[in-house]
């Protein structure tokens, strides 16, 4: 089980695979950077992925 801090604060999520990290990182996402994915374009988003799949394989 790996634990990861969001890109964007301190809130801690955990996951076997980075699929099961991200759903897992999801609600909070929602909740608590709703602004920063509505404003974020498809390339931003598929950045981001690409960013955090590396974090996550990194851990």
């Amino acid at each position: 089980m790996k634990t990861l801090t969001c890109d964007l604060c301190d809130h801690e999520a955990q996951g076997e695979t980075f699929e099961e990290w991200m759903k897992a990182l999801h609600p909070h996402y929602m909740e608590t950077h709703a602004d920063v994915i509505k404003n974020a374009s498809k390339e931003d988003h598929e950045k981001w992925m690409l960013e955090n799949k590396a974090r996550f394989d990194a851990v």
